[in-house]
């Protein structure tokens, strides 16, 4: 789509985009406290009001709560971090209910396995980065959302990727924690791979939703 198709059309997902991608940048400079918690909030935000605004069904209004609580959780994470994790968590719980109402008929054994070992793995490798577990109940919340999409009818190279890359950016958060402290790997990482999957999430899921006719284009 030319890009100015692609503002007029939607103009929701292109100011994500500027946000996720500008906030990343503007995270290594000077920008003031509070305004860059709102910036950080904004990219995800506006995934939100892209799902809401011009998709009127119940399963992309759950979308549009997935990513607003995705929102609040970035937002409130860098006031605490405990409080940020519990609007993850319920953000997990929306996703799994809206991914369990879309399961995928007839998946195939590698397809289980992946959703069996990323339910059991993810919680596990918390646990053994953090130490801790709290982190290691909200790494549950967090496998068994990305094992729904795995498991769901939505696109697995789409939402499932970008399930997968939530994931990797949170266990980078929980490697700060312990072996990976100091290091800069996890700040040039998390970011980006929490965007961009939330991105890939919540594009996949509408376009899918669009092409079984729940809403027109938009």
């Amino acid at each position: 789509m030319p890009k100015r198709a692609l503002i007029e059309k939607r103009p929701w997902l292109v100011a994500s985009l500027v946000a996720g991608v500008s906030y990343w940048l503007a995270a290594k400079g000077h920008v003031p406290g509070l305004w860059l918690i709102l910036w950080k909030g904004a990219g995800v935000a506006l995934l939100a009001a892209y799902a809401w605004a011009h998709h009127p069904s119940r399963n992309a209004h759950l979308l549009a709560l997935v990513m607003a609580l995705g929102a609040v959780g970035d937002m409130v994470l860098e006031l605490s971090f405990t409080s940020g994790a519990v609007a993850f968590l319920f953000g997990h719980l929306v996703a799994i209910a809206l991914y369990l109402k879309h399961r995928r008929d007839n998946p195939t054994g590698s397809q289980k396995a992946a959703a069996v070992t990323t339910l059991i793995g993810v919680p596990l490798i918390a646990w053994q980065l953090s130490r801790a577990p709290d982190v290691a109940l909200y790494a549950l919340s967090l496998a068994g959302m990305a094992a729904a999409a795995w498991m769901s009818s939505f696109p697995r190279y789409r939402v499932g990727l970008g399930a997968m890359l939530f994931v990797v950016s949170d266990l980078l958060i929980f490697a700060r924690m312990g072996p990976l402290a100091g290091s800069v790997i996890p700040d040039l990482l998390i970011w980006p791979l929490y965007y961009f999957g939330q991105f890939l999430i919540c594009t996949g899921v509408i376009k899918t939703l669009r092409a079984r006719g729940e809403f027109g284009a938009g």
